[in-house]
C-alpha cells in the first residue's frame, strides 16, 4: 500500500508539472490541484492493473511498428483516466488531442523518473 502511495504522489508531481508545461492539458474543478490528484490516481491503477496486461497483449504489434504502438496505448490509457476521474470526481485533466497526450506522457516518464529516484 505504501508503495502505491508512493507512486500515487509522484505521478501527482508529474502530472502537475505535465499541466503547467502543456498548453493542451487543462485541468478540470477546482482546486486544480484535486483535479490533478483525481487524474493521477486513476493513472496509478491503469498503470498497476491493466497496463502490463496490455503492453503485452501488444507487443507484436509494438514490434512491427517499431514501438509506435506504445504511443496509442499512452494516449488511451490517458484518455482513460481522464474519462474516469471527470465521469466519478467532475474534477480531473482533459487532454486535448492524440499529440498533446504524447508529449504529456514523455514528460509525465522524465519528471516521474526523476521525483522517484530523488524520493529513493
Amino acid at each position: 500500500m505504501k508503495d502505491f502511495l508512493t507512486r500515487w504522489l509522484v505521478l501527482t508531481i508529474a502530472a502537475a508539472v505535465m499541466v503547467v508545461a502543456l498548453p493542451g492539458m487543462t485541468t478540470v474543478g477546482q482546486p486544480p490541484v484535486l483535479g490533478i490528484a483525481a487524474f493521477a490516481l486513476f493513472m496509478a491503477l491503469i498503470n498497476a492493473s491493466v497496463k502490463p496486461v496490455v503492453q503485452l497483449i501488444a507487443l507484436p504489434f509494438s514490434i512491427l511498428t517499431f514501438g509506435l504502438m506504445y504511443l496509442i496505448i499512452n494516449w488511451l490509457f490517458m484518455r482513460l483516466a481522464s474519462w474516469f476521474a471527470l465521469s466519478l470526481f467532475g474534477v480531473g485533466v482533459w487532454v486535448h488531442g492524440f499529440w498533446w497526450a504524447v508529449l504529456g506522457s514523455v514528460i509525465m516518464a522524465i519528471v516521474s523518473g526523476i521525483v522517484d529516484s530523488i524520493m529513493q
